[in-house]
C-alpha cells in the first residue's frame, strides 16, 4: 500500500505538472506500477493470472471508490495510449474489488469495451473481464441507467465480454487447452453473466452473442463443479423456458439438465446469504421439478439429503418462516420423497 501511495501523489503530480513535466511523471508512474506489481510476483501470463483471484495484495484495506477515485481517474486516462499502464491498474482494482463511481460508470463501461477487443492482448481482456465482474450489478440494472449507457452496455459490451473470453483465432485444444477451460476465469465469466441472465431485457442480447452457446460447452467441463454448476444452471434455467424455439437447447440432454441441477442444490446451502442467489432457488425448484423425473431413486434420495442441508442453512439464518423459498423448497422435498416412497 506505501508502493501505492507514491503511485497516486506521481499521478497527481502528472496531471498538476506542464506538459513536459508531465510525460516524466507518467514515466516515473509507470515504472512505479511495474515496480508494486513486480514485487508482489504478478504475472502477465494468462496462463497464470487467474492465480491472484484471491490475493492479498489489498488485504486490510479499506477499498471504497472514494479511496480509489484517483487509480480510477488514471485508468481512464492512459488505457487507450498505453496498455501495458491499463493492466496494471485494472489488475489492482480486479484483485481489490474496487469498483467506480456513477458518474464515470459510463466512460468505464466503454473502456473495458475497448480493452476487451480481440487485437488486445490476452491479459488485459482478462484484467477488463474482472473489472467487468466488479461493476457487474450495475451493469445487470440496466433498466434504471440512462438510454445512452443502456444502448451501450447492450450492444457493446456483450459481444465484448465473450471475446474476453473465447480462444484466439486458430488455438486448439491441444496446443493450448487454458485458453479453453480455465477454473477461476470461467467462474468469473459465469458469474458476470449469472448476473445479467437475471435481467430479461439482457436475454436476447445473451442468445445473439452467442454466450449461451458458450455456456452450453462448458457443461461437460463443469457438472461436477459445484460453483460452476450453480451459475450455469441459472443462466440456463432462467433463458431457455422464454426460448423454447431456440435449437441450441436441445443440446443439452437431460441427463445433463440433471446432474447440473444436483450440484447445484449441493452448493445450494452456501450461497443463502447471497439475495440474488438465494431468490434463484425459486427457479432452481422448478427446473428440478421438470427433469426429475429422469433421476435414479438413488438419485432423488440424495437431492432430498441437499435440499435438507438447504433447509437447515435457511433456518440458521432465520429465514424458515413462511416465505416463497422456503414454501417451494420443501415442496419440492415432499414431491422427491413422495417419488421414492412410492
Amino acid at each position: 500500500m506505501r508502493n501505492l501511495d507514491t503511485c497516486r501523489r506521481i499521478y497527481l503530480r502528472a496531471g498538476s505538472s506542464e506538459q513536459n513535466h508531465s510525460s516524466v511523471s507518467l514515466a516515473a508512474l509507470r515504472n512505479a506500477l511495474h515496480f508494486t506489481l513486480t514485487a508482489a510476483k504478478v504475472s502477465r501470463d494468462p496462463a497464470y493470472l487467474w492465480n491472484y483471484s484471491n490475493s492479498s495484495l489489498g488485504a486490510g484495506v479499506s477499498h471504497s471508490p472514494a479511496n480509489f477515485d484517483w487509480l480510477v481517474d488514471c485508468y481512464l486516462d492512459i488505457y487507450s495510449n498505453d496498455q501495458e499502464v491499463a493492466f496494471d491498474v485494472l489488475f489492482l482494482l480486479g484483485v481489490m474489488k474496487v469498483s467506480c463511481r456513477p458518474a464515470k460508470l459510463h466512460q468505464f463501461i466503454d473502456s473495458l469495451i475497448a480493452c476487451m477487443g480481440s487485437n488486445t492482448p490476452v491479459h488485459l481482456r482478462y484484467a477488463a473481464l474482472r473489472a467487468a465482474h466488479i461493476v457487474r450489478e450495475e451493469i445487470a440494472s440496466i433498466d434504471v441507467i440512462d438510454a445512452k449507457l443502456r444502448d451501450m452496455v447492450l450492444t457493446k459490451l456483450s459481444p465484448a465480454i465473450l471475446t474476453a473470453v473465447c480462444p484466439p483465432p486458430g488455438t486448439t485444444l491441444a496446443n493450448d487447452p487454458h485458453h479453453f477451460f480455465h477454473y477461476d476465469r470461467d467462474l468469473c465469466y459465469l458469474e458476470l453473466i449469472f448476473a445479467l441472465a437475471r435481467n430479461s431485457n439482457w436475454h436476447p442480447h445473451l442468445l445473439r452473442d452467442d454466450h449461451i452457446d458458450w455456456c452450453i460447452s462448458m457443461i461437460e467441463e463443469y457438472t461436477s463443479s459445484m460453483l460452476h454448476a450453480f451459475h450455469l444452471t441459472g443462466i440456463l434455467l432462467r433463458i431457455a423456458p422464454e426460448q423454447s424455439s431456440v435449437t441450441l437447447f436441445d443440446a443439452i440432454t437431460g441427463q445433463q439438465w440433471w446432474d447440473m441441477m444436483r450440484s447445484a442444490w449441493c452448493y445450494a446451502p452456501f450461497v443463502i446469504d447471497d439475495i440474488h442467489c438465494f431468490e434463484f432457488l425459486l427457479v432452481l425448484v422448478e427446473g428440478t421439478k421438470m427433469h426429475a423425473r429422469i433421476a435414479s431413486e438413488d438419485g432423488l434420495e440424495e437431492l432430498v439429503r441437499y435440499v435438507d442441508d438447504v433447509l437447515e442453512a435457511m433456518k440458521v439464518r432465520g429465514l424458515d418462516q413462511g416465505n416463497d423459498v422456503l414454501i417451494a423448497v420443501e415442496g419440492l422435498r415432499t414431491m422427491a420423497c413422495n417419488v421414492t416412497n412410492s
